[in-house]
């Protein structure tokens, strides 16, 4: 029967089965991220067009529900100096306002004036007409009288003479206005235009209607005051907040035509309201400048899968260089033994047949003795020395230690030892409490590593959610103690002295991986090496404590 020849396997075959895996997931996730990341793109240019709107019309919007109705606050007083003013600020303050028209008006019963619009004993009669408008930033001031040109703004004063006339007819003394009512009586907002009259008191509109029933006999006169707003949507300024998603933004009437190919850009667009409702907001950008701003974008999110996957590559590597190192110390572990027990081997087989030989030969002369004595004693020197060479090896793996005894000021020597075990161990809440005048004799690198396997052990036995360590350092008149309390698992009483036996290790489901049962035999082994002691107290499930004792050096 042919015997194989027992060899390190490293796998090679499943590290390059991984490295496959491990590509086809990279190429699939950049695909679908950058899949992922285009439809994102494409509903943030739809979705992102409302923020452009709002943004776009809130000079609009200042100018319809706040600068309009400062009109009222002259309760019909404003004089043709104050309008001048208003409409001046007006067309200063909104660019897209072209003209603004100014109606001085009375509210009376004097049919004398045989102008303007009169419903039963109620004319409404604009005694002048102001029309506003900015010529190279200057405001020029046109008057209008009676006449012919007066007729061409008395569409807006007779819309608004019906829609008022009617609501007075209805006054009664338990009439109130409502937001509705004002919106309704008071506002005309037409496309390109908003006209506004200022809102009387609920007194007024009573008086207005006793003047329109006839129940006052004498003349009676009431001032009032009505703006007309032209509009021009196109000069809107639009306020583009995303230029990373649209490339170019204009108001454009409702019906237009587009002179582009809409197969090479996208385009979205937003009705305007009111006053604007004849135009709409068109936002698009081409599919070339999309995909530029989305390949920027998406760069971050492919430079982090590609760093995944560079440092999955980066892993593997190191597992494959491992197994090339762990190759490579097999054989020579491989190697060490048969050499070794070649070496033994020789030596034993001689001092056997010199010893059968002795022990079977019935007279053995002198020379016989000499050379058989020389023989036993050769391959004894041979087998001394190999069990000092193999001595010498252990020393040298193990790293035979020379105790260097320093003081050690206790505060200075943990602090950077319970940083280190913070950044290493971030779900563990690690306290600490020193209270020590004098320093400690002992080997600083030695207490190191007592700590470190203390510490270790308290997040290696300790149940997520529960993993804490607080470490007391006392001193006495006699000796310093050091605690390291936990609450991990706990130990059972009757394996107090078992665990700081070498290779002795509890069976449990937090040992079977990485422990060898020499972390607390090593912990024992220094402690006593510096004159101190260690023992342990615990309750299963509680927690555990180890104490470290040293004597105080005086």
């Amino acid at each position: 029967m042919k015997i194989s020849k027992y060899t390190y396997r490293k796998n090679i075959g499943l590290l390059t089965a991984f490295v496959a895996l491990v590509t086809i997931l990279f190429v699939v996730a950049v695909f679908f991220a950058k899949s992922l990341f285009v439809r994102y793109i494409e509903n943030e240019f739809s979705n992102r067009k409302s923020e452009i709107f709002d943004q776009s019309l809130e000079p609009f919007n200042n100018l319809f529900h706040n600068k309009i109705p400062e009109i009222s606050f002259y309760q019909g007083y404003l004089d043709s100096l104050e309008g001048e003013r208003y409409a001046h600020n007006i067309l200063l303050s909104f660019p897209f306002v072209k003209k603004v028209v100014f109606y001085d008006m009375l509210f009376t019963n004097d049919q004398n004036l045989q102008y303007g619009f009169s419903i039963n004993n109620l004319l409404i009669h604009p005694k002048n007409l102001f029309i506003y408008r900015l010529k190279n930033g200057k405001l020029t001031v046109e008057r209008l009288q009676r006449g012919t040109r007066i007729a061409e703004y008395s569409e807006e004063l007779n819309n608004m003479g019906v829609r008022i006339a009617s609501y007075i007819d209805k006054v009664n003394p338990g009439t109130k206005l409502s937001d509705a009512d004002i919106f309704k009586l008071f506002y005309a907002v037409n496309p390109g235009k908003i006209s506004y009259l200022n809102i009387p008191r609920m007194s007024d509109l009573q008086q207005y209607n006793e003047v329109m029933t006839g129940k006052i006999g004498h003349i009676a006169s009431y001032e009032q005051d009505m703006f007309a707003f032209e509009i021009d949507p196109t000069l809107i300024e639009i306020k583009n907040s995303y230029p990373n998603l649209y490339q170019k933004i204009e108001i454009k009437p409702v019906i237009s035509t587009t002179k582009i190919n809409l197969q090479n850009y996208l385009v979205t667009e937003v009705a305007l309201p009111g006053a604007l409702s004849d135009y709409k907001i068109e936002l698009l950008s081409s599919r070339e400048f999309i995909q530029h701003e989305t390949n920027q974008q998406f760069l971050p999110v492919v430079l982090g899968i590609s760093m995944i996957y560079l440092i999955l590559l980066i892993i593997v590597y190191l597992i494959y260089r491992n197994l090339d190192i762990n190759g490579r110390l097999f054989k020579l572990q491989y190697d060490f033994i048969n050499n070794l027990t070649h070496e033994f081997k020789t030596p034993v087989s001689v001092i056997k047949i010199a010893g059968n030989n002795i022990g079977s030969a019935k007279k053995l002369s002198e020379e016989d003795q000499q050379m058989y004595g020389r023989i036993l004693d050769q391959e004894a020197d041979k087998l001394n020395n190999l069990m000092n060479k193999l001595l010498s090896f252990t020393q040298i793996e193990n790293k035979a230690i020379k105790l260097n005894l320093e003081s050690i000021n206790l505060p200075e020597f943990c602090t950077p030892i319970f940083i280190a075990s913070k950044l290493k161990y971030t779900d563990m809440e690690l306290s600490y409490d020193i209270h020590v005048q004098q320093d400690l004799k002992a080997d600083p690198v030695l207490l190191n590593s007592v700590f470190q396997n203390l510490i270790d052990n308290a997040y290696k036995y300790s149940m997520a959610g529960s993993k804490e360590l607080r470490i007391t350092i006392q001193q006495n008149k006699r000796f310093f103690v050091i605690k390291f309390i936990d609450r991990g698992i706990g130990i059972q009483r009757n394996e107090y002295l078992n665990i700081f036996k070498k290779f002795y290790r509890i069976k449990s489901q937090y040992n079977q991986q990485g422990s060898i049962g020499l972390g607390l035999a090593f912990c024992k082994e220094i402690t006593e090496y510096m004159g101190g002691e260690i023992t342990v107290s615990s309750e299963v499930n509680v927690g555990t404590t180890f104490k470290l004792v040293f004597p105080v050096d005086k």
